[in-house]
């Protein structure tokens, strides 16, 4: 995968609260803000060569199309991240 998904670690299907929201429910600039916030975080590594913005975020919108990644939603926080979802679906 070209960048390390930013999964809270202690998320998991079964925890209450958490939802999962299909990237095609957001409008169009709710999800350009999101992808745009998680592809300008520390921490998101996209190895030895400098990718841009635009190319991260395309990456990005590429995997939620492809069901790599999900959107997650947790209400107590009031906030969404992006995550792999293997790893989200197993527990890590």
């Amino acid at each position: 995968m070209p960048f390390d998904a930013d999964s809270p670690p202690d998320w998991h299907e079964d925890q209450p609260g958490v939802i999962e929201i299909p990237y095609q429910q957001l409008s169009e600039q709710a999800l350009t803000g999101l992808v745009q916030e998680y592809v300008s975080r520390d921490g998101t590594d996209y190895g030895e060569y400098e990718v841009s913005l635009t190319d991260k975020a395309d990456q990005v919108r590429h995997l939620l199309q492809q069901g790599k990644v999900v959107i997650l939603f947790d209400p107590m926080s009031e906030s969404c991240h992006i995550v792999d979802k293997a790893q989200y679906n197993s527990g890590c």
